[in-house]
């Protein structure tokens, strides 16, 4: 046998070891990932709030309380989160958002959110249905257009 065709089983070997890791790895983390939506589904509440604002911030920047800043991991605490700053009941509250989620929220307005913990999950117009705000066109779309 020649070197190369050595180095190429090697090669494959390593691979298919890395493949069969990595579908294991994915397996753990969606079951992992279905026990935390149960979590959030049980402790969610249905609340009214008026929308004050909503950007996308660092999680530093956003005002979280230090509890949230310390849970997050390293490595995500740099990311931008979409933040929206709503007045529930008498309280104004930050709160962190699903980014499908965030897309739908309409500013300066009253809505029915599903919030568990800081966290909202589902958005209901509370007057009406929500408008959904029409999708960016791609720059290839646009020049079709034309």
């Amino acid at each position: 046998m020649s070197t190369f065709t050595i180095v190429m089983l090697v090669i494959i070997v390593v691979m298919i070891g890395v493949l069969i890791g990595l579908y294991f790895w994915g397996k753990r983390m969606e079951k992992k990932q279905e026990e935390q939506q149960a979590q959030m589904e049980a402790a969610s509440q249905t609340v009214s709030m008026l929308v004050i604002d909503k950007k996308r911030l660092k999680l530093k920047e956003a005002g979280f309380p230090a509890v949230v800043i310390e849970s997050t991991p390293k490595y995500l605490r740099r990311s931008k989160v979409p933040v929206v700053k709503a007045k529930v009941g008498p309280k104004i509250m930050t709160l962190m958002c699903d980014p499908q989620v965030y897309e739908n929220i309409p500013v300066k307005k009253e809505v029915k959110a599903t919030v568990s913990g800081i966290y909202i999950t589902r958005v209901k117009g509370l007057r009406g249905p929500l408008e959904t705000p029409q999708k960016k066109k791609g720059f290839f779309k646009r020049l079709l257009n034309k």
